[in-house]
């Protein structure tokens, strides 16, 4: 066989592979301009809601159209973001009875799984870190838009939703605000753009 033919035959193989590697799109979320947001909601004493968010946090992620059980997810939290619109109540939050940021700063999340369901909906599977504990989550999805943008680039955003509970990151004065204070509901937003 002919150094060429050698040629034409490693490049007959190799093509899928560059043809697989390529519909995988890597994506930064954008946080430096405020597209992105984490926010939670949970009941004060079963008499109200107390809304919050996280100002700082970052994270990419993988987007595969073909094959989704390629998509990924990984995000950090900045814990001492944390805003309530009300620095004495954060700052309550901020401590050791809630999420102790001096000794746990940063929270994580890693996926494990994404299951498509066809309709530009998902549920991502994934692990959970926060005050040092770590649980398996489930966070369901949903595909606002992707296309290009006014500077040239090209975007991708989602929505997401999921519930935790106090009780599993150790947080001591959950008991406190009442039994309906121990679910507390996640609320994402997260737009990235393409590299």
């Amino acid at each position: 066989m002919s150094k060429r033919t050698h040629w034409l035959f490693g490049l007959l193989f190799l093509l899928p592979m560059t043809v697989a590697q390529a519909a995988i799109e890597h994506y930064v979320i954008d946080t430096r301009g405020m597209h992105a947001f984490i926010t939670f909601r949970v009941q004060h004493l079963g008499f109200s809601w107390l809304e919050g968010r996280f100002n700082r946090f970052s994270g990419d992620f993988d987007f595969d159209a073909d094959n989704p059980a390629n998509n990924r997810v990984a995000v950090e939290i900045d814990v001492a973001s944390l805003d309530s619109n009300h620095a004495e109540r954060d700052k309550h939050l901020r401590s050791e009875r809630f999420f102790d940021v001096k000794k746990f700063p940063k929270a994580r999340f890693v996926s494990t799984a994404w299951e498509d369901h066809g309709d530009g909906t998902a549920t991502l599977k994934g692990q959970f870190t926060l005050r040092g504990v770590t649980k398996d989550i489930a966070i369901d999805v949903r595909q606002i838009g992707a296309g290009d943008d006014p500077w040239g680039g090209y975007r991708r955003g989602f929505e997401g939703t999921t519930t935790l509970r106090l009780s599993d990151y150790r947080m001591n004065d959950g008991p406190k605000l009442g039994p309906a204070a121990e679910e507390i509901r996640i609320w994402l937003s997260i737009e990235g753009i393409r590299q």
